[in-house]
């Protein structure tokens, strides 16, 4: 997502292939606990989900939800501050054309191209026409504009810290699991990170992290691509509310499982195929800083903890850690939300006022039938719309009758991963080269790879 990379990030990567043989044993054991501490404390924010408040969420989701509790309303004003400064930035820059210097937060935070331009100005107006309820019913209304207004922005991030990427855990869990995500995915191992934040987190985070190691040159655009597309499911406790909305949250267990199922599956088969299959192993900074070769003389987890603590050693003090981490907080809010805006809003209004899904879904509805899934005609455009927004489908599908096709419909939702109101949005904003086009061509691929294998499990249990 960021277009920068700081002289401390650069000094990491130069120095990320010291070995730590060379250490002194005071500095090899200070660094150890550097790389258990911080990544235990990532794991613990990011990924363990434990029960709080009646719902199953992680530490991160507790402090998210604290933030919003501690605005309240004022969380309305704060988005509406964001927007318009995104906008206002971005045009001043543009037309002012002033002398920024390269790589500072200025430059980064407002100096666009005209697509990203003309995206935060539709979302500036967009959240102005929301907030004081003027305009088209296209856009205000609370099926439209309103989803995003009130449900959808992403202040999912209080604070991003790199614990799970920069302390050694995505050494010590990709030295580990790295033929297994090469046989399976054709992916380095450390991508194992990626899909488990994602899985226990939110898909926001798990594309952050491969934002990060792509523009870093940790993964090449391939692989970036296909992490970003195939892992970045959303989280355990979301999957629950769309079973609820869609009304199948009785049989939770078979649906979670399907949708795990179904996610392995597709994982396997669509880094096989185009486009992801045609995406360049071509790298950010031009070459690869990526080495997950084991040497003879160690074993495989005796070389994990090796690399593990020479990556711990290699990174700076908090304050540049801090530091970093609110540019990428800023990059988020201020790069993203106008976005989402302008996408999810016109998505969202195409759905509810035009029959644009409808005949994008024709050709679906004979799939469906010959599936023998009941109501093939209304869960044909559920199914589309999740192209717009994840939680379109739910709502949509929540009025067909039959429960079986409702359990597709919903579990179908989760596995196509590609929605334009934050996940594609977010990819379509980093510098990971895939364009809208690409994004619908691996969404209708995963929606009939997740069709045959969700209908299956569906006909067995119904």
């Amino acid at each position: 997502m960021t277009n920068y990379m700081d002289k401390s990030q650069q000094s990491i990567l130069e120095k990320d292939a010291v070995d730590s043989d060379s250490l002194s044993e005071k500095q090899w054991r200070a660094s150890l606990w550097k790389f258990l501490l911080f990544s235990a404390f990532g794991i613990a924010l990011f990924i363990i989900p434990f029960q709080w408040d009646g719902k199953v969420t992680i530490l991160l989701g507790v402090l998210t939800d604290t933030l919003q509790a501690l605005l309240g309303g004022y969380v309305v004003y704060v988005v509406m501050a964001l927007v318009t400064t995104s906008c206002v930035g971005a045009l001043a820059v543009k037309v002012l054309n002033p002398n920024l210097r390269e790589g500072s937060l200025a430059k980064n935070l407002f100096d666009v191209n005209w697509f990203w331009l003309v995206a935060r100005v539709l979302g500036m107006v967009f959240v102005w026409m929301i907030f004081l309820q003027v305009g088209p019913e296209f856009i205000i209304s609370r099926n439209t504009g309103g989803v995003i207004f009130e449900d959808l922005i992403p202040i999912l991030i209080p604070l991003f810290l790199p614990f799970l990427t920069d302390f050694g855990l995505m050494e010590f869990l990709g030295t580990l699991s790295s033929k297994l995500f090469v046989k399976l995915f054709n992916l380095p191992g450390r991508s194992a990170v990626d899909a488990m934040s994602s899985w226990f987190g939110a898909a926001s985070i798990g594309l952050l992290v491969t934002m990060q190691q792509y523009d870093k040159s940790y993964y090449s655009q391939r692989e970036a691509a296909i992490i970003a597309t195939t892992f970045s499911v959303t989280s355990i406790a979301f999957t629950y509310v769309v079973a609820k909305t869609i009304g199948v949250d009785n049989n939770f267990v078979y649906f979670y499982l399907t949708i795990a199922l179904t996610g392995f599956i597709a994982a396997v088969i669509m880094p096989r195929i185009p486009p992801l299959s045609l995406k360049p192993d071509t790298y950010h900074s031009g070459k690869s800083m990526l080495d997950e070769e084991t040497p003879a003389h160690y074993s495989t987890y005796q070389w994990a903890v090796n690399r593990a603590v020479t990556r711990a050693q290699s990174m700076p003090g908090l304050g540049k850690v801090f530091k970093s981490s609110t540019k990428n907080l800023f990059d988020i809010y201020f790069g993203l939300i106008p976005v989402v805006f302008a996408i999810g809003t016109i998505g969202l209004g195409l759905a509810e006022y035009t029959p644009v899904f409808n005949w994008l879904a024709t050709p679906l509805v004979p799939l469906l039938e010959w599936l023998q899934i009941p109501e093939a005609t209304k869960a044909a455009p559920a199914m589309i719309m999740g192209f717009a927004d994840m939680y379109l489908p739910a709502l949509v599908g929540k009025s067909i009758e039959s429960e079986m096709t409702r359990f597709i419909v919903g579990a179908a939702s989760i596995t196509q991963i590609i929605y334009m109101s934050e996940v594609g949005a977010l990819i379509l904003k980093s510098n990971i080269k895939l364009n809208i086009l690409e994004l619908f061509g691996i969404f209708i691929l995963r929606t009939l790879i997740s069709l045959v294998v969700i209908t299956s499990v569906a006909h067995l249990l119904y």
